[in-house]
């Protein structure tokens, strides 16, 4: 678990960062959501219930990028083959350009930089004994399981069972991931994280 002032740190860390980003990157996150808008004739920012820190729901922000999606049919346990994803949302998921509009998230504080990736309800808030340190730290954009798992939608695809799969092998794998980046957590590690992302 992390101590108070690590904590402290880190919110400062994600606060700058994000501050930064939002401001070189704003028109970036306009044009993908306008784009989105005429691709999927729908809002090109969708809002989804996630869970996070200490168990508890918020709001998380994306770029849509499937047709008739919303926040009741729009599951994390997706691959790249749904054909509800429209060509040039599969090409802004493969980069990971729809995950930008949650830099809005880290700013306001329900999110962080690095950290386990905030899932649909039914997994981190059904997390028992030693398991539940996840729900210690704040959900992140990227972090050691989400980098482990980068090609989780490629994973998927060739399953025969994709949700089962990702339940009985993916989820397990992530937990024991996340948990020990939790307990040999330092800044340092986390920078280097968001480096590995981004190169």
């Amino acid at each position: 678990m992390l101590r108070k002032n690590q904590k402290i740190i880190k919110r400062v860390f994600d606060f700058i960062l994000a501050a930064i980003l939002l401001f070189l990157i704003w028109w970036l996150m306009v044009a993908l959501a306008v784009i989105s808008f005429f691709d999927t004739k729908q809002s090109g920012i969708i809002i989804q219930k996630r869970i996070g820190y200490k168990g508890l729901p918020f709001s998380i922000y994306k770029i849509r990028t499937m047709k008739s999606s919303n926040n009741k049919n729009e599951s994390t346990v997706t691959s790249r083959q749904d054909k509800r994803i429209t060509p040039i949302g599969r090409f802004i998921r493969r980069y990971k350009l729809d995950e930008l509009p949650q830099i809005i998230n880290v700013l306001i504080g329900n999110m962080s930089f690095v950290g386990p990736r905030p899932d649909v309800q039914g997994y981190a808030d059904k997390l028992t004994g030693e398991d539940r340190v996840i729900l210690t730290v704040k959900p992140g954009i990227t972090g050691p399981a989400s980098i482990y798992f980068k090609n989780e939608e490629d994973i998927l695809e060739k399953q025969q069972d994709p949700v089962a799969y990702n339940d009985t092998v993916i989820w397990p794998e992530k937990v024991i991931i996340n948990k020990a980046y939790i307990k040999t957590y330092s800044l340092f590690k986390d920078i280097k994280y968001i480096i590995k992302t981004v190169t």
